[in-house]
């Protein structure tokens, strides 16, 4: 912006010079990932929005617990809201299928493989692991996009669950093609083509009492005049989610209801506060 100082009293060169001379703070993208895997995280994840701080919520089409989730976004229309592309269903108690008929992505049962990448605790479970077709993994990837964007016509971006939009380089071109083929926004690769740094915790962060200091001192770090992501996923210690497990993740339902305490605590909001930190969604980027 060019200002012409001949036409400006001192006073207001000064305020405008001081306007543009502070440092914007820091933007925070706080995303809550994974809604429709059950009740009690649909309940959680509206929660964290209507009394914490989490700014975008992403939604995994082919969950069972999908058809609330839609219903439960009506009632918050004001929350940022992606697409997070599953194939995989990794929870030993609860499955589901893909969306569309794609044989290569499904098991002897006819649900997704339990994982993305080989696994210890579930050998020859993975997808890369069996005789999966790119064109199949492109004709699911498009049915949740489609059934996100027809239910919830908001959705601003897509993600991938559990790293499946990584899979190799082809199924990263496919990503991209189908952001751009659908208008929506990709962080998952491209990250630094939007400004955009991650951010984690600073410390131990298995009960809630560590996960609050760690993300305290998360906060605490931020730079001025820099947008972070911040990604976890918040959860209720309910006797649904304990039933919710898969070997070496145990304690789901400890480790997301501390999330949960985390990102609505007192101390919390009033560090953001107190920094200026803005709490921002994937849809901001594009302003």
């Amino acid at each position: 912006m060019k200002i012409n100082r001949l036409f400006l009293p001192g006073f207001l060169l000064l305020s405008i010079q001081l306007v543009f001379a502070q440092p914007q703070p820091p933007r925070l993208i706080v995303r809550g990932d994974d809604m429709g895997y059950s009740h009690a995280g649909n309940e959680a994840l509206v929660k964290c929005y209507k009394e914490g701080i989490e700014s975008s919520i992403e939604v995994i089409v082919p969950s069972p617990w999908f058809p609330e989730a839609v219903e439960m976004l009506k009632d918050i229309p004001d929350i940022d809201v992606g697409i997070h592309l599953a194939l995989t269903s990794e929870w030993d108690n609860v499955k589901w299928r893909p969306v569309s008929a794609s044989p290569s992505l499904r098991d002897a049962d006819g649900y997704f493989f339990p994982m993305i990448y080989p696994n210890k605790n579930y050998p020859k479970r993975a997808l890369v692991e069996n005789d999966w077709k790119l064109e199949d993994v492109e004709k699911e990837f498009r049915a949740q996009i489609e059934m996100g964007l027809k239910k919830i016509p908001r959705i601003s971006h897509i993600s991938g669950h559990m790293g499946c939009t990584g899979m190799g380089d082809d199924v990263k071109t496919l990503v991209l093609k189908l952001a751009k083929e659908y208008n929506l926004l990709i962080l998952d690769r491209n990250m630094q083509d939007w400004g955009v740094t991650g951010a984690g915790y600073l410390g131990p962060h298995a009960t809630s009492a560590e996960k609050i200091e760690s993300f305290s001192r998360m906060l605490e770090s931020l730079e001025p005049g820099k947008t972070y992501l911040f990604v976890d996923h918040p959860g209720l210690d309910t006797p649904e989610l304990r039933a919710i497990h898969h070997i070496g993740y145990e304690q789901v339902a400890v480790d997301r209801q501390g999330v949960t305490d985390a990102w609505t605590n007192p101390q919390i909001k009033a560090l953001i506060k107190s920094k200026g930190i803005q709490l921002i969604g994937y849809r901001d980027l594009r302003k």
